[in-house]
């Protein structure tokens, strides 16, 4: 994923309401400032900006409740995660140009897993399941890790940075105050945003803090080489 993912910071000046999350959306991508600066890479590996008028978004709001790792503990059972932390190693296989080759990724991917089940479909909607399978999946030059250790530090690093919360003052309880969605954007000549060609790990996600008004954009196009950013 080195060199074909980026996150960028974009701030606004109106009240946030989830329900207006359609036109939000819009009014994000066509504002100037987001037009000319968003980035993404082109077909030829190169990073560009958006530069053209969004005629149409596809919006997924997504889950965003988790506030705790030991959502992956339940990884540390027989046939996936040893005890240690390293991954249990299976035969070499494909999927949508993705090298399966250890237990972890099936269960990421493959719905005839022995263990997909470990996760329910409410928990592979969640923002940090999302997160930790982008990463498990990595790019189309992938040296993958041996161990589970490595997965979860990135992914907590990652989703500390994007995500913001706080704490109720008379429960104590931590509350998720962001809001995320996973984007595609089309202009006239169809999908443009994050990627021409779909695919598992060309992603574009939203995170909307209403307190900051403040956007992040985590954005990945799937393909090979390093580019320059």
């Amino acid at each position: 994923m080195n060199g074909r993912i980026t996150a960028q910071a974009f701030s606004f000046d109106q009240n946030f309401k989830v329900y207006q999350q359609d036109d939000f959306i819009m009014a994000f991508f066509n504002h100037p400032n987001v037009n000319n600066n968003l980035k993404l890479l082109s077909a030829s590996g190169q990073w560009t900006t958006l530069g053209s008028n969004v005629r149409k978004a596809e919006v997924k709001k997504v889950l965003c409740t988790q506030v705790s790792m030991s959502f992956f503990d339940r990884l540390y059972c027989e046939g996936v995660v040893r005890e240690n932390g390293h991954i249990v190693k299976c035969y070499d296989e494909y999927h949508n140009e993705i090298l399966i080759a250890d237990e972890l990724r099936k269960v990421l991917l493959l719905e005839d897993s022995d263990h997909y089940d470990l996760f329910s479909h409410l928990d592979r909607e969640e923002f940090l399941f999302c997160l930790f399978k982008h990463l498990c999946l990595g790019g189309a030059l992938c040296q993958y890790e041996d161990e589970l250790g490595p997965y979860l530090e990135a992914t907590k690093a990652l989703y500390k940075d994007l995500v913001s919360v706080q704490k109720d003052p008379e429960t104590k309880a931590i509350n998720i105050v962001s809001t995320v969605f996973k984007v595609c954007a089309y202009d006239a000549h169809g999908l443009c945003y994050p990627s021409p060609k779909s695919h598992e790990q060309n992603f574009a996600y939203l995170i909307v803090n209403p307190l900051k008004r403040c956007i992040y954009v985590l954005y990945h196009s799937f393909g090979g080489g390093l580019c320059c950013n």
